[in-house]
């Protein structure tokens, strides 16, 4: 099972209680209000804030807290204005780590994610220096029991998916960007339920770690996941499922 979709699976499985905490609401909020910003705030001619709307619908969010933030995007009522910055490290044993941040306060959030890679055992690095590692694709989940195989590789396929991948208890389809959105519609079209879908870092390789070195890494990713500022974060590390779970 690769990596990366172990970690978005343990992130995803989360989900409850940090929508509880009120972070998961806040993190959609600046995604919605930034991708307004930047593409107008029609969801229908803004794919990034299509896709966010969807993923806030999917935790629950109250339509009015979406509304607020596309307006907010737009301009139509006050907001903060977040800017967008990806920090990049090396978490515990070399296994390379992005950090995507939407930050009012680019000093507090640089301080706070090197702070949280050092307290870790890591390094924050320069600009450039891991994200060659990584690919921008479309990544969409799909649990087992809500899809035949043959079934889901035939419909993802036909619409333009790069693969279907077994991971264990779930399927990951993995597209180019700019095909994510019409795989994605024929997916859901199908009547076929998905567990997760975005436009993800892929790592291209992965880098196995064990013992106190992943024990380390899964404490580094916790840590940055809670942090207000930092949005998303991705790893080439290839962690034992059992870590993960625990």
């Amino acid at each position: 099972m690769s990596g990366h979709n172990k970690w978005s699976s343990i992130k995803h499985k989360k989900g409850a209680a940090d929508a509880r905490r009120g972070k998961i609401f806040s993190k959609l909020i600046k995604e919605i209000t930034v991708s307004a910003r930047m593409g107008g705030g029609d969801p229908n001619a803004n794919p990034r804030l299509r896709a966010a709307i969807t993923t806030a619908k999917t935790e629950n969010m109250p339509k009015d807290n979406i509304e607020r933030a596309i307006k907010k995007g737009t301009g139509e009522l006050e907001g903060v204005n977040y800017e967008e910055i990806v920090y990049e490290g090396y978490a515990p044993g070399g296994a390379a780590v992005l950090v995507e941040c939407l930050t009012d306060n680019k000093n507090r959030a640089v301080a706070e994610v090197r702070h949280l890679f050092s307290k870790s055992g890591g390094n924050l690095g320069e600009n450039g220096c891991v994200a060659w590692m990584f690919d921008k694709k479309g990544l969409i989940v799909v649990n087992k029991e809500k899809a035949d195989e043959d079934q889901l590789m035939e419909i993802a396929i036909d619409a333009g998916a790069e693969d279907v991948n077994d991971e264990g208890d779930s399927f990951e389809v993995i597209t180019e960007v700019g095909d994510f959105e019409s795989v994605k519609e024929a997916i859901e079209k199908a009547s076929i339920e998905t567990e997760m879908a975005e436009v993800s870092m892929v790592p291209q390789n992965m880098l196995a770690l064990q013992g106190k070195e992943a024990e380390q890494t899964i404490r580094l990713m916790d840590a940055l996941e809670d942090c207000d500022d930092v949005q998303k974060v991705y790893t080439n590390a290839d962690i034992p499922d059992e870590l993960l779970n625990e």
